[in-house]
C-alpha cells in the first residue's frame, strides 16, 4: 500500500496556496476545477502530497469530517473486503471518472481514509 496525500478542505484557496507555498514550501504540482463550484490544488515533494479542496461559498472548516487521507491500491474490491471483514463500514464505492475508484471508511478515532484504485 502506498501513502497518496492528505486532504484538507480550505475556505480560500489562494490564502492556503500561498501559506503551503510559501510557509512550508511545497510545490505546486497541479491545480484544477471541477466542472462544478468546486477547485483542486495538489502540492508536495516525493510520493506524498497534500491536496487542498475549495468549495465555493464555504466559510469554516470541520477537521473532524473534513480531513482524510489517501491510500493507493492495487485492487479496490479486495480491500473494501478486507475493511468490511474486520468491521468497519465503507462510504462508496464512488468513481468520479474513468480512471479513479475510490471508497472511505475511518479509523477508531474517525479520521476519514480514502483507499483509491487507479483503473
Amino acid at each position: 500500500m502506498k501513502f497518496l496525500w492528505t486532504t484538507i478542505k480550505v475556505t480560500n484557496m489562494e490564502a492556503s496556496l500561498k501559506f503551503y507555498q510559501e510557509i512550508l514550501g511545497l510545490p505546486l504540482n497541479r491545480r484544477f476545477g471541477t466542472g462544478t463550484d468546486m477547485e483542486i490544488a495538489f502540492l508536495g515533494e516525493g510520493g506524498t502530497e497534500v491536496e487542498l479542496i475549495c468549495n465555493k461559498g464555504t466559510e469554516k472548516v470541520d477537521f473532524g469530517t473534513d480531513i482524510s487521507m489517501g491510500f493507493q491500491v492495487e485492487s479496490l474490491d479486495e480491500t473494501m473486503s478486507l475493511v468490511k471483514g474486520k468491521g468497519y463500514a465503507i462510504t462508496g464505492p464512488f468513481q468520479p471518472n474513468p480512471h479513479v475508484k475510490f471508497f472511505y471508511t475511518v479509523d477508531p478515532d474517525g479520521m476519514k481514509i480514502q483507499f483509491v484504485e487507479n483503473m
